[in-house]
C-alpha cells in the first residue's frame, strides 16, 4: 500500500498542479466564462469514454502496465498543455488527458486487490488520502508557479513541473509497485464474457444506486470545480496564486477525513451512515457558500464541504468495490467511474450558463439541490441484497 500511496500522491500532485490555471488560460485566450466551463468537461467527457475500457484492460493485462500507460499518456497531455497558444490547443490537450486517464480506476483496482472485504474501506481511504495530498498541494504549487497576475501568468512552467512528476511516478510503478493482479486471475478475466458498463449495473442493483449516488455528488463537485476560480476572480479579486492557496487549504481539510478519520468511524458507524453524514455536510456546505457575504463564512461552508467529501468518498468507493468479483475489479471500479466521468463532462455545459444567468449563487445552490437525493442512494445501495459485507 506504500508505494501505491506514493505513486498517487505524485500522480494527483502533478495534475493538481494545473487545476487552478486551465481557467485562467482560457480566460486568457478571450474564452466567456459560458465557454470556460465547457472547455474543463471535455477532460471528463473523454474520461467517461475511455475509463470502463482502462478498467477492462487492467483485468486483463495487470494494473501496472495500466497505470503506466496513462502517467505517460498524462505526460504528453501536460507538455501540450503548457505550449498551448490558443483554445484549440488547450482544447486537445485536456481531450488526451481525458483518455489517458486510467490511472485512477487502476489504483482503487489495486486497493481493492489487496485488501479483505472487511480493510476495503481502509484500503480506498489510503488512496484517497494519497489523491487529496496531491489535489492539497497541487494547487498552490501551480498558483505559486503561474504567479498572481493574469495578464503575465506563466502557464509552461506549471505543466513541465507536471510533466516530470509524471515520468517520476512511472518509475515508481515500474521498480517498486508489484502487480497485484495474478496471472490466473488476467486468465479468467480474458477467457470470462465481457459485460459492458451498461449490463453491469443493469444486473448489479447496488452498484448501479452507488453510481448514481456517486454521479449526483460529482454534479455538486463539477459546477464547483468548473467555476470556482472565474467566481473567486470576479467576487474577491483572486488570481491563480490566491486561488491555489484557498484549494490547498481546502484539500488539507479533505485529506483529513479520507485517510485518517475513515478508519477510526467505519468500523464505529459502517459505510452507509459515514456516506450519508458527508453527502449532508456537503450539502450544508454549498448552501453557506451560496448565501455568504465575507470571506469568513465563505471558508467555513467550504470547510464543510471539504470534511463532507473527504468522508462520502472513500466509503462510497469501498460499497462500490464489493460489488465485484476477484477478476472483474477493474471492469467494476471502472463502470463505478463512469458515473462520476459522466457528470464531470455534462456539467461543466451548463455551470457557466447559470453563473452568468442566474447570478453567482445559484451554481452552489443547484449543486446543493443536485447532490440531497445522494443520501438515499448510498442507503438504498448499502441495503440491496447485492451489497457484500
Amino acid at each position: 500500500m506504500q508505494a501505491l500511496f506514493f505513486v498517487c500522491v505524485i500522480d494527483i500532485l502533478g495534475f493538481g498542479i494545473l487545476i487552478p490555471l486551465v481557467p485562467y488560460m482560457a480566460d486568457r485566450f478571450g474564452v466567456t466564462p459560458a465557454l470556460i466551463t465547457p472547455i474543463l468537461g471535455i477532460y471528463s467527457l473523454c474520461q467517461l469514454v475511455a475509463a470502463p475500457l482502462w478498467g477492462r484492460l487492467s483485468d486483463r493485462y495487470g494494473r501496472r502496465p495500466i497505470l503506466i500507460s496513462s502517467l505517460a499518456g498524462a505526460c504528453v497531455s501536460y507538455l501540450l498543455l503548457g505550449f498551448a497558444h490558443n483554445v484549440a490547443g488547450l482544447v486537445a490537450a485536456r481531450a488526451l488527458a481525458g483518455v489517458m486517464a486510467g490511472n485512477i480506476a487502476a489504483a482503487f483496482a489495486y486497493a481493492a486487490d489487496i485488501s479483505t472485504p472487511a480493510q476495503r474501506a481502509k484500503s480506498m481511504g489510503t488512496v484517497g488520502a494519497a489523491i487529496g495530498i496531491g489535489f492539497m498541494l497541487g494547487p498552490a504549487i501551480g498558483g505559486l508557479l503561474a504567479g498572481d497576475d493574469i495578464r503575465s501568468a506563466n502557464f509552461l512552467r506549471p505543466a513541465v513541473v507536471s510533466a516530470a512528476l509524471s515520468l517520476v511516478a512511472i518509475a515508481l510503478v515500474f521498480f517498486v509497485l508489484r502487480e497485484s493482479h495474478a496471472p490466473e486471475r488476467r486468465a479468467q478475466a480474458g477467457a470470462a464474457p465481457r459485460a459492458g458498463p451498461v449490463a453491469l449495473l443493469l444486473a448489479r442493483p447496488a452498484l448501479r444506486s452507488i453510481a448514481a449516488a456517486s454521479f449526483l455528488f460529482t454534479c455538486s463537485q463539477a459546477i464547483f470545480e468548473s467555476i470556482f476560480a472565474i467566481w473567486a476572480l470576479r467576487k474577491f479579486g483572486f488570481g491563480p496564486r490566491t486561488v491555489g492557496l484557498v484549494l490547498f487549504g481546502l484539500a488539507i481539510i479533505v485529506a483529513a477525513p479520507k485517510g485518517g478519520l475513515v478508519r477510526v468511524l467505519v468500523p464505529l458507524f459502517g459505510e452507509m451512515r459515514l456516506a450519508v453524514c458527508g453527502v449532508a455536510l456537503y450539502v450544508a456546505g454549498l448552501l453557506l457558500v451560496a448565501t455568504a457575504s465575507g470571506l469568513a463564512l465563505t471558508f467555513l461552508g467550504l470547510g464543510c464541504c471539504g470534511i463532507g467529501g473527504g468522508a462520502f468518498i472513500p466509503c462510497a468507493s469501498a460499497l462500490a468495490s464489493k460489488q465485484a468479483d476477484l477478476r472483474e475489479r477493474g471492469a467494476v471500479m471502472g463502470t463505478y467511474q463512469v458515473g462520476a466521468s459522466l457528470a464531470r463532462a455534462l456539467v461543466p455545459l451548463v455551470s457557466g450558463a447559470i453563473y452568468m444567468g442566474l447570478g453567482p449563487s445559484a451554481p452552489f445552490l443547484a449543486g446543493a439541490g443536485v447532490t440531497a437525493p445522494a443520501a438515499w442512494l448510498v442507503w438504498l445501495a448499502a441495503r440491496s441484497r447485492r451489497a457484500r459485507g
